[in-house]
Order: C-alpha cells, then structure tokens, then sequence
C-alpha cells in the first residue's frame, strides 16, 4: 500500500489585534502554555535558543530556533520524537510563523514543512501530518482569541 504525505501543513488566521500584541502571545512562555503547550514552555526566541514545549500526555519536545524577527517571523525546528533534542537532518520539522498587518489586526500565516524528510516510515509521517494540521488549527484558534481579549 502506497501513503501518501504532505511535506508542508499551511494554516492562517486573522488576528483582531495589533501585531505587538500576536507576537507577544505568539513567543511568550506564560501564553504558548495555554495555547499551544499545557505542561509548560521555556524558550530563548533568539537566532540559536533553545525551547521546549511540555504536554503531560505526549512528552517534552526540543527544539532550536533559527530566526526571530519581533513583530514579523519566528522560525524554529522541532523535534519529532518526544525527549530528544534534534541532532541531524530527518529529526525535526521546521514550524514558521509569519505575521503581517491586516487593516486594524494582524494575518498570521502559520507552515510545518520537512514532513517527507523525517527519518521514520511513510505511515509514521502520514500520521504526524494528520495530527499536526488538527493541533495547529486548534492552536492558531486559540491564539487568536488569547491576543484579541488579551490587553498586556
């Protein structure tokens, strides 16, 4: 049987909110804890930092950023198996968020990509693909109603 997988998950959504405010919730650790990872996150959003996202039921997954740009770009690599640190090619994808301004709020563009170099067999990649276009749509769900109620 032949799997096919999506190398890259494309998601967007508009924000209601100004671009400051969507960064801030986009890169912060007391926000990402409710948005995206639960069982906590610590992050260096810097060119070379280290994160890493918790989930009680999944594990801690590890990741390194590779870009941040404040207000406009956070791209990071994350790892695919959770409690290790991504090494070499075909551990991790690379996640990036895009923001721009969009009339009164922000556009949020959101890609995984690098599903088809993971070193693990075509239905494990088929897998994390399902799985990670319903959390980021969840996700960015989440994310926006956090930045546009949010006022800090």
């Amino acid at each position: 049987m032949t799997v096919t997988v999506d190398d890259r998950i494309e998601r967007e959504v508009y924000v209601p909110a100004p671009i400051d405010r969507v960064w801030r919730v986009l890169t912060t650790p007391e926000h990402i804890r409710v948005w995206y990872a639960p069982g906590g996150c610590e992050i260096d959003p810097h060119p070379g930092g280290r994160l890493r996202f918790r989930w009680d039921e999944y594990g801690e997954f590890h990741g390194q950023v590779e870009r941040a740009v404040p207000d406009t770009l956070f791209r990071y690599r994350l790892a695919l198996e959770p409690d290790h640190a991504p090494s070499g090619p075909g551990e991790a994808t690379l996640v990036e968020f895009a923001l721009s301004p969009e009339g009164q709020g922000t556009r949020l563009r959101l890609a995984e990509s690098g599903i088809r170099a993971l070193a693990v067999p075509d239905d494990a990649k088929a897998k994390h693909a399902e799985y990670a276009t319903l959390s980021w749509t969840s996700a960015l769900e989440e994310l926006a109603a956090i930045a546009a109620a949010s006022h800090n």
